[in-house]
Order: structure tokens, then sequence, then C-alpha cells
């Protein structure tokens, strides 16, 4: 029986970690909860799973009870009772509680990709002192992840898939003006609505270049992207001899989030949809558009320089996705307002938390201004 603590328990991740949790109870228990604003969601979890620990950003007062202490994320985290952390976060929020886990030693299955990319550095050395497991939960990364498993020699490449979006047909000349409803409408996967836009924008794929230059430690120059519209296969690596290996599955984030919680496990679970071949009879791919999906070479050309621009790139896109989202700017200014961000920053050594989230507050007020938000 594992204790797990599941941070960003309403969010979409948060929630398809408690349908895996419902399904298997004899395998995992719910000692910590952690939410932003949905008290009402919160509050049907705290009833069901009966967490000892919980929290909420907004409104916490009303919730906890008999038996229920109201404990921050970053001390939730290292409660000696707890076995596994699932970080399903977006953002700067999941850093410090990713770092405090991994320093006391607590496997982390880790849904945040920002966590990743503005700190890399700083959370797989984390993770290697402290030998805790450091377990993606990103589709793309754990099929490296799980591909990677008992490989004894250094991979040659990593090939990451990539859906395309729901603009990977239009016509570049109407992209620009796509609405907020027209970029959730993600054609293959069911997420949270930041990922969603990042999904349209391929920001995502770049933050997932990121991510396994640190999580597999592999240089850029051996990362490729490839667009598979059916999401089916969800990464391959190549290894030394040229044979490759593919982790494949219907596009369900709840697979990923299994092979995270349970590891080193593969657990019976009734509720999984299973791999039918015949309902994907032809499994395709295209070469990544550099021109329809500008914030891919942004994101991966910040990641090579290191330090705090890493940093920058993820607190510049979480700002103005969300600008995106309220109205206040167009889809085609959300590569602008990150590149620009990027243009005026000058970097600094990114050693430490204090260092990374200085970096994050300023790239969130050159967003602000660039996007003439008051």
């Amino acid at each position: 029986m594992k204790n797990i603590v599941v941070l960003g328990s309403t969010g979409s991740i948060g929630t398809q970690t408690l349908d895996v949790v419902r399904a298997l109870p004899g395998d995992f228990r719910v000692a910590g909860l952690s939410a932003g604003r949905n008290l009402d969601l919160l509050a049907e979890q705290i009833a069901e799973f009966k967490p000892r620990m919980v929290w909420c950003e907004e409104g916490r007062g009303s919730v906890g009870g008999d038996g229920v202490s109201l404990v921050p994320p970053e001390e939730m985290v290292t409660e000696s009772d707890v076995d596994l952390v699932m970080v399903a976060t977006t953002g700067r929020a999941g850093l410090v509680p990713t770092l405090n886990a991994l320093r006391a030693g607590k496997a982390v299955a880790l849904s945040n990709k920002e966590v990743v990319v503005m700190a890399g550095e700083l959370v797989t050395r984390a993770a290697a002192k402290h030998g805790a497991p450091l377990l993606p939960v990103d589709s793309e990364p754990s099929a490296i992840w799980q591909c990677m498993r008992g490989e004894d020699e250094p991979v040659r490449r990593l090939i990451i898939t990539a859906s395309g979006g729901p603009f990977r047909t239009r016509p570049l000349d109407e992209i620009v003006g796509v609405t907020p409803a027209e970029a959730l409408a993600h054609p293959t996967w069911v997420m949270g609505r930041k990922i969603t836009i990042d999904s349209s924008t391929l920001m995502n794929k770049g933050f997932e270049v990121i991510e396994s230059r640190w999580l597999f430690d592999i240089p850029f120059d051996r990362i490729e992207v490839v667009v598979h519209p059916q999401s089916v296969i969800h990464s391959m690596i190549e290894c030394a001899d040229g044979s490759v290996k593919a982790q494949m599955g219907p596009p369900d984030m709840r697979l990923p989030i299994q092979a995270a919680l349970a590891y080193p496990a593969r657990l019976d679970n009734g509720n999984l949809p299973r791999y039918d071949p015949l309902a994907w009879p032809s499994l395709t791919f295209e070469p990544l558009d550099p021109a329809r999906y500008p914030c891919f070479a942004t994101a991966v050309a910040a990641g090579r320089r290191e330090q705090t621009y890493p940093a920058v790139l993820s607190a510049a896109d979480e700002e103005a996705v969300h600008y995106f989202l309220d109205g206040r700017i167009g889809f085609g200014d959300i590569h602008r307002i990150v590149q620009s961000v990027l243009d005026r920053h000058e970097s600094f050594d990114a050693s430490t938390p204090e260092a990374v989230l200085e970096a994050d507050a300023w790239a969130r007020r050159e967003a602000a201004a660039a996007a003439g938000v008051g």
C-alpha cells in the first residue's frame, strides 16, 4: 500500500490520478490533497478519500474537519508517512514542493513539466543526491522512460511525437485569429486548459524537449520531434544498434499516471482502455512545420541557452496563455509576447530556487507589459 499526496487534485491530472486510486483501493491510500480554488470538488474528494492533510489556496478555512489537518503543500510532501507525491499543478506552483519532496527522498510523479523546464538542473540534481525516484507523468517523457527501462547502454536518439494540435491543417493565414474555444478543442487528448493551449502552439513540445534533455541526460542534438496525428505512439527511442522501441497505447492520461504511481509494478486496472490495432489501422508521421509552430523553435532555443532563460520562457508563456484565455490578446500574440520577453532578458545563474523564482517573477512583469495589461 502506497501513501500518496496529490498536488493539484481538482485539476485534470489530479482528478484522473484519483480515478486510478479509486480503481485500485488496495494499492494506494491518499494521505494528502492540495488544490487551488475549486473548494466544492475538493470537499467531495476529502469526503471520499479521507486524507489526513489538505490545503486549498483560496478559502481554506472552509475545508478540513475532524481528523484533517491544514498543511501547506511544501510541508505536506515531506511527511514521514508519504511514499509518493503526484505533482499535478501547473507552472511555478510545483517547484518548491517538488524540490522539498525530492530532498526528503520521496518518489515524485511529475506531471508539471514547467518544473523541469524552469529548473531542470536543480530538480535532477536533487533527485540524484537524495536517491529519490523522479517519475515522468507527461505522456511523451513517460513513454521514453518506459522504453528506456531495461536498457543498460546509452540510447542514440529520442523521438518525441506530437499530435499537431487542432490547427495542424488550418491555413496559416487563419491561425492568428483563432478563438480560445477553437484552441481548446484538441483532436485527441483531454487535458487541462493551459496544456491544451500549449499543445495548439506546440510550446508543449518545446517544453518536452527541454524536459527530456534533463530527465534522460540526452543532448539537444539527439532529441527529435515528429508530428503523429493519431497520438497512439507516444515516443520512441533508438538504441545504439539501430533498434527502435516505441511505447504505444490509447491517448488516455490515466495510463502514464498509473505507470508512475505503480512503479515498478504493472497493475491490472479494468477501467483503463486497451489498445486495439484495428481501431487505428493507419499510423502516420509528418515533419514539424516551423512556420506553423514558431513557439516550438523559441522554446528549444531558450532551453539550449540554459541559465534563467528556460524559467523566463515558462513564466512568459504561462502569462501569455492566461491573457489569451481571458480574451485580452490574440492567439498570434502568444509567441510575440514570449519572444519579446526572452529578447529583453539578461540571464543569470539559476543554481538556487530563489534565482529561478526571481527570473520567473521578472518574466511575468515583462509579459504583462508586452501584452499591455496593467
